[in-house]
This record gives structure tokens, sequence and C-alpha cells, in this order.
């Protein structure tokens, strides 16, 4: 029993709904974006500024079952820790991207992210420059919802909607043990592994211990405010309010 037990391995951001793989994705949109890109080319290049919603989460809160219910209200797209893990890993993919958007704005990108690597002291890495490099190419095309991987420190400030979710650690090994049909030792066994996994990633790349409450615009506790539905029409209030935008 204890080995079928082990062979269930939670993935954050796991919901039970079946998504597209990282790789998939990246094709997808990268033919995506070259359409777009060929179409905008006799067009007048005005670059209009993206408002984008960023997703901080404590493991086990379900922040991409209410990202992806936000992206239905709002049509953003979704790019959840593992889009970004896997293009912060290809430079080729990113070289991409700005290769489209330079055709339209030269030098834009170049621009946006020297500016980024002279304020954020905390890019030191080569690791941690890439996903800077992905998660500012990204944001430059199109406004998208983010979810982990602290894109909310990337950005600039004004230009997020930054959304914290917490939840007891008990409703939390409570959500894995549903979602992956494990026992209550073993959800919590997983989500130590993966909390420290998440406490590493944040010191390695931005030298934090923890999220600070004023990095956010909201802190949403899953505790008291259960309905996954609900929570994303709070933040699509959110986001209008302080951007002066509808849906």
């Amino acid at each position: 029993m204890n080995e079928s037990l082990s062979k269930k391995v939670y993935e954050p951001g796991y919901y039970g709904k079946k998504r597209l793989s990282a790789s998939a994705w990246a094709d997808i949109y990268a033919r995506k974006w070259e359409k777009e890109n060929a179409d905008r080319k006799n067009e007048e290049r005005e670059s209009a500024p993206h408002f984008h919603i960023c997703f901080s989460r404590q493991i086990g809160a379900g922040a991409l079952e209410i990202a992806d219910l936000l992206s239905e209200h709002t049509s953003f797209h979704v790019i959840d820790r593992e889009i970004l893990e896997y293009m912060a890993k290809d430079a080729n993919i990113t070289e991409k991207m700005i290769e489209f958007y330079d055709e339209r704005y030269p030098g834009r990108i170049s621009e946006l992210f020297s500016m980024l690597i002279s304020e954020k002291t905390f890019l030191k890495s080569d690791y941690a420059r890439q996903l800077a490099e992905t998660v500012t190419a990204l944001a430059e095309i199109e406004p998208t919802i983010f979810v982990g991987r602290g894109t909310h420190l990337i950005l600039p400030r004004e230009s997020v909607l930054a959304v914290r979710l917490i939840c007891s650690r008990e409703n939390r090994v409570h959500r894995l043990k549903e979602l992956m049909k494990i026992d209550a030792a073993e959800a919590e066994r997983q989500l130590k592994v993966i909390d420290n996994e998440q406490q590493k990633f944040f010191q390695s790349v931005y030298q934090k211990k923890e999220a600070v409450k004023d990095e956010f615009d909201l802190i949403i506790n899953r505790d008291h405010i259960k309905d996954a539905s609900h929570i994303a029409q709070i933040v699509a209030c959110a986001f209008e309010r302080k951007f002066n935008q509808t849906f």
C-alpha cells in the first residue's frame, strides 16, 4: 500500500483539470504570437500599457483553479509555474517572443529589462535573470494572469494586481488528500517537501524567507472564503477598480 501511495506525487497547481503540457502550450502560443505579429505589421505602432494579475499562494490553496475561472471571465491567458519554469529554462523561446515584439516596438523589451535589472537588485543569478526576462516578455505581449514564481516581485508594481492566497495547514492537507486520493499522513509529508522547495526557491531567487503582506493588494484566506468562483469574482472586481477597466 505504501508503494502505491508514494507514486502519487502532488504537482503544485494540480486540481484535477487536464491541462496542456508546458511544451505544448509554448508551441501553440509561439505560432499564435507569430501570426498576430504578421497581422499587425501594418498597424500603427503604439504601445499601450498592459495590466496583469499575479497570484502568490501557499501550496494547496487552489490558486490555479481560481486563475482558470478568472481567465474565463477576463479572457486573459493563464501562465502557471510549470509554463514559467519551462520557458525560463529554454532561452530560445523567450528570444523568439522578444523578436516578435521587437519587430513592432524596436528595443522596447531590452529597455524595459535593463530598467528592471537596475531596479530589482535581487536578480543576481543567471536563472533569476532569465525568469525575469521571460516574465517581462510575456507581460509586454498581452494582459496575463500569472500564478506562482513571484511574478509580482518582477513586474512593475503599478502594472499588477498582486493577490496572495492563504489557507490553514489543516485545509491544505485535506485538499491534497482529496485530490490525490492519498491518506493524511502522505499528504502532510508531500506538503512539507513542497513547502520547503518553495521556500528555497524564494530564498535563492528573491532573497526572501517569506511573503510580506505589504507586497499585495489583496490577501484572501480560503478558510473563510471557500468558493473558488466567489474569489475569482472578488479579484476581477478589484482589478476593475484598481485599473479603471471593465471586462
